[in-house]
């Protein structure tokens, strides 16, 4: 059984490895192409969109995809709907893997806004230096604010406009506590602009902002398209695609 597993996030490398030699299923692992360098996960690996739903939905049935994953970044919304759109079209089974929301501790001050857009009309309520935090895509909704003072952090250098007063630094995570503390304060942080990514591997932050004091603006998730299925973890969408081996073919799991 071919599958196609929609990555670029550790969760997909996880489970390109945790099912990596398992009877009955061949992996293929897509990444979108938009690092220069990614980290590459085990097995076949496809790099560049698709181009669309009905681009994509041509690739499932051409490349023969009995099912597709998609553990893409929880903000992916355009590849998460496409997909779901192609797989709806074609009868195959989607999962999405969606790592748990980050949730608000005591001594947090966090301030949710439902997307970028709101999130920079939102900052005129505090301080003047902003630890921008969201990767390189979605910079240009802060592009048109001239007040502020901008880190903004990012593996790759963004694409078009920036803030006019800014600096950009170039980091992949994961982020120890001690260095985000020392970052707020070498740069003398007001508030941090994030997205609610979830995971580990960027959570210092939050922890560096609450003993601080300082407040962020968490930017909630978008929803999942109707009929989705999610799981949380790479155990269970392991355990589903070996569900799926022995639905199509039982004699694979002998």
């Amino acid at each position: 059984m071919r599958v196609l597993i929609l990555g670029g996030s550790r969760e997909a490398r996880e489970l390109a490895h945790a099912t990596a030699g398992e009877r009955g299923l061949e992996i293929v692992s897509s990444l979108a192409g938009r690092v220069r360098d990614p980290h590459l996960p085990v097995g076949q690996v496809r790099i560049g969109g698709f181009g669309g739903a009905d681009a994509l939905r041509d690739w499932l049935a051409a490349e023969d995809i009995a099912a597709v994953v998609n553990a893409t970044h929880p903000f992916a919304a355009r590849i998460g709907a496409n997909t779901a759109v192609a797989t709806a079209a074609l009868g195959i089974p989607l999962l999405r893997v969606l790592r748990p929301a980050w949730s608000e501790q005591p001594g947090d001050r966090w301030i949710r806004v439902a997307d970028l857009d709101a999130a920079a009309r939102t900052l005129s309520e505090f301080g003047d230096r902003v630890f921008l935090t969201i990767g390189r895509q979605g910079v240009g909704a802060f592009a048109a604010l001239s007040r502020q003072w901008f880190l903004i952090r990012a593996i790759d250098p963004p694409d078009g406009a920036l803030p006019p007063h800014h600096e950009l630094l170039l980091a992949r995570g994961p982020f120890a506590l001690e260095d985000e503390i020392a970052l707020l304060s070498e740069y003398r942080v007001d508030v941090v602009v994030t997205k609610d990514s979830g995971g580990d591997q960027t959570e210092a932050k939050l922890v560096a902002a609450r003993a601080a004091g300082l407040p962020v603006i968490v930017i909630d998730r978008p929803a999942l398209p109707p009929g989705v299925t999610a799981v949380d973890t790479v155990e269970q969408a392991r355990d589903w695609l070996l569900r799926m081996v022995v639905h199509s073919d039982p004699e694979s799991a002998r």
